[in-house]
């Protein structure tokens, strides 16, 4: 199995699991997760926390943490740091600086995040997972077979997420990347591998316009929206809602049971 999203990946029962991404700091932080024994983990961040007195509304106590992330890039700092930023999102500048700002009143390394870090950690360590980063089209999916599963998560073209909203030292996505990304799907169907996507047709009155051609020329494909009210619905007579996003996973075959991703920042178990 190859999988584009970690928290996907290690939810599945396969025999090996790739997990790919060009952002590479979000990669040696799951690798330190593989690597460390969990306690030394939790006693690392439970240290950092104490010792930046991070809080719910210490705003500068996360910007020194933030400083010394920046100038350190200890894998296990980021994590503390999402835990505490706006949204939980990862976010840098030009220079390869943690950029996203605090999350007051919002977000903390919580009882119900600790334990869903502990879950996670224990089912990587289970998993037989390898970890690159590279751009998917350098990713080599010529040892995939039919027996295989692709699922990816790239960066949703219409809207303004912290991937596409400029390079900011990374590599960014346009229509070039979306595009290669839909003819890599292709070619997989055409070696019978299914494949997962998501992504989102509509986003606060933006179209997709290249994800729904696509859809339109390969009538094989199903899409599952994941927003059930959308369920019997076709794209193409979808009621537009300025506000609306209508986000959707896209896959070569029928899917038992439509998921949402979960995440280590959810308040839900594994």
């Amino acid at each position: 199995m190859f999988a584009g999203g970690c928290n996907v990946g290690i939810n599945v029962n396969a025999n090996k699991v790739y997990f790919n991404d060009n952002l590479t700091y979000l990669i040696e932080m799951y690798q330190i997760f593989q690597e460390k024994e969990l306690e030394t983990t939790i006693s690392h961040i439970e240290n950092r926390i104490n010792e930046f007195e991070l809080s719910l509304t210490n705003e500068e106590g996360y910007k020194k943490m933030r400083e010394k992330y920046n100038e350190q890039k200890n894998p296990l700092d980021l994590f503390v740091l999402i835990a505490f930023s706006f949204n939980h999102q990862i976010r840098f500048n030009n220079n390869h600086k943690f950029n996203n700002p605090f999350g007051r009143n919002r977000s903390s390394f919580n009882t119900s995040m600790k334990q869903n870090l502990e879950k996670f950690i224990i089912r990587l360590k289970e998993t037989n997972i390898c970890f690159a980063n590279v751009c998917f089209n350098n990713f080599d999916l010529s040892f995939l077979s039919n027996k295989d599963f692709v699922y990816c998560d790239p960066p949703y073209l219409i809207t303004t997420g912290t991937y596409n909203d400029g390079k900011r030292g990374f590599k960014g996505w346009t229509e070039k990347e979306e595009k290669e990304l839909l003819k890599t799907l292709d070619n997989l169907d055409n070696r019978n591998i299914k494949f997962g996507l998501s992504n989102v047709l509509e986003h606060k009155g933006k179209s997709n316009d290249i994800l729904k051609s696509w859809i339109a020329r390969n009538q094989n494909y199903k899409i599952n929206y994941l927003n059930y009210n959308y369920s019997n619905s076709n794209y193409q007579t979808l009621v537009r809602d300025k506000n609306a996003s209508v986000e959707v996973l896209i896959t070569n075959y029928e899917p038992q049971i439509p998921q949402k991703d979960k995440t280590l920042f959810d308040d839900l178990n594994f």
